[in-house]
């Protein structure tokens, strides 16, 4: 799978970014993500954006045709992941309180899976840009501190997201984390997400809320505003959970 993708990568890198396209609150193809100005600085990285799950929502005149096999390489790499992800939000619904189904239902009819592949050039000033593979390059924010993750050969590192940390009512945190740059190795990943249904409302679960030990500390909105809201900033840490939560009266 990344070999098929890092040769996407070689063909892509340095040419203009014309086949990114925003449809409809989702970005396909080859380019740069979160560009909300013309002034800003971008990320020290190219990415690819294509959504595999379900087949309806494949744009595949955004797939790349110069690499034999990427299709089918994608397809089933995007296959075992998809039951991966099944089998997690399984055990979650479980530790949760809920039957092992619940999650995915709540994800709604037409819960979507999306994958993004990134290349990280090499960087003569590392300390100054943003942005996984058997190059440590991976960290996560914890007690204030960014802590490397070191990969582990043939491994999936599962991060979870804003959405889980919503429905769990904060009791699982939704993970900020970067990459950093090498000044001589170029460097690749593969992240894949779960995306619910646009009209899906996320929100604590019942399960995971007790009045009187802990109170509903998100709020209900719907996954399509909390994506429009997302997508219309710059990243910038957690501070698109913040959306999600309810306001605390300190007076």
């Amino acid at each position: 799978m990344k070999s098929r993708c890092g040769s996407i990568f070689m063909n892509c890198h340095g040419k203009r970014k014309e086949s990114m396209q925003w449809w409809p609150m989702i970005i396909h193809g080859y380019g740069q993500g979160y560009v909300v100005s013309e002034h800003q600085k971008l990320d020290w990285c190219d990415m690819m954006f294509l959504l595999t799950f379900p087949p309806k929502y494949k744009k595949m005149k955004f797939w790349p045709v110069m690499v034999p096999g990427f299709k089918e390489a994608v397809e089933q790499y995007s296959t075992e992941i998809l039951k991966l992800a099944e089998e997690i939000f399984a055990n979650i619904s479980l530790l949760m309180g809920m039957d092992r189904d619940a999650l995915k239902r709540l994800h709604g009819e037409m819960m979507k899976q999306g994958i993004r592949m990134n290349y990280y050039p090499n960087c003569s000033r590392p300390e100054l840009v943003l942005g996984d593979d058997d190059i440590t390059g991976l960290q996560i924010r914890h007690e204030e501190e960014w802590v490397p993750v070191k990969p582990i050969p043939n491994a999936i590192v599962m991060n979870i997201g804003d959405v889980i940390e919503g429905r769990s009512n904060g009791v699982y945190k939704s993970i900020e984390h970067r990459a950093v740059k090498n000044v001589t190795a170029a460097r690749m990943s593969i992240a894949t997400f779960v995306i619910p249904d646009d009209d899906v409302e996320l929100g604590p679960v019942e399960t995971m809320v007790d009045d009187y030990n802990r109170p509903k500390m998100y709020k209900a909105i719907k996954y399509v505003d909390y994506l429009r809201h997302t997508l219309s900033k710059k990243m910038d840490g957690k501070a698109t959970t913040e959306l999600l939560k309810v306001e605390i009266d300190s007076s």
